[in-house]
Parts: C-alpha cells; sequence; structure tokens
C-alpha cells in the first residue's frame, strides 16, 4: 500500500510531486534543494544550501515517521563535483554514526538554480529493525 506524504515543514514542491512517498515501511524521499521553506529562497554558497537541504530532509522524514538516524540510502547531487569536500563535511556532522549508503554525483543542472539536492531512502522508525 502506498501513502503519499507532505511535511508542512519542508518547502513546497516546485513541481508535480510530493514530498515522500511510503510503502511497506520505507520511505522514498523526493530530492530536496536547499530551499528556505518560509520564502523558498536558496541561501548562497554550498554550505548553506547543503546544511538547508538536510534540514528539509529532516522535516520530510518526520512527517513521514523518522527521522535521520533512520536513513539507509542517500542520492546526493551535486552542481559542482569541486565542492565534494565540503558537502562531505556537513554531510557527516549529520550522519555521524551507522552512516547510510550513499552515491554522489556531479549533474549538468540543478532545478531553481541549486548546488546540491539530496534524496533519502529510509525506514519507519517503528518498522526498525
Amino acid at each position: 500500500m502506498k501513502k503519499t506524504i507532505n511535511a508542512p515543514k519542508a518547502p513546497a514542491a516546485v513541481g508535480p510531486y510530493v514530498h515522500a512517498v511510503e510503502a511497506n515501511g520505507l520511505i522514498f524521499t523526493s530530492g530536496q534543494l536547499g530551499l528556505i521553506p518560509e520564502s523558498g529562497v536558496l541561501p548562497e554558497g554550498i554550505e548553506a544550501q547543503t546544511h538547508q537541504s538536510i534540514k528539509n530532509l529532516a522535516a520530510v522524514l518526520e512527517a513521514a515517521g523518522s527521522d535521520l538516524k533512520h536513513v539507509l540510502k542517500t542520492n546526493v547531487f551535486l552542481e559542482d563535483i569541486n565542492d565534494f569536500a565540503k558537502v562531505n563535511e556537513i554531510y557527516a556532522t549529520y550522519f555521524e554514526e551507522d552512516t547510510p549508503a550513499r552515491s554522489c554525483v556531479e549533474v549538468a543542472k540543478l532545478p531553481k538554480g541549486g548546488l546540491v539536492e539530496i534524496e533519502v531512502i529510509a525506514v519507519k522508525k517503528e518498522n526498525e529493525r
């Protein structure tokens, strides 16, 4: 059974999609840019956008009954792979122990001129094994 999730504390979707979908205790998020939820504006710089992207993911996971500790897999999309080290440093502060599997790739462009977009697959807290 599929359940759609729209998180009130995350930025509004910039297209025809939902923040996340849950199926069989797994949560699949849409990619989150570093948009500030209240204004829909991207902060300047890769560091600020990375922090905000992860905060937005946390808000989506909270609405879905999960959190960053229950993330199984992340996909990180960078506008410039040269930002990899900076993003990695920030990412490590949110995923300190029992880190999830991860892919990180450079892409030609991201929506709204974003520098980073991150999506995750997580398990619901109640389905933790």
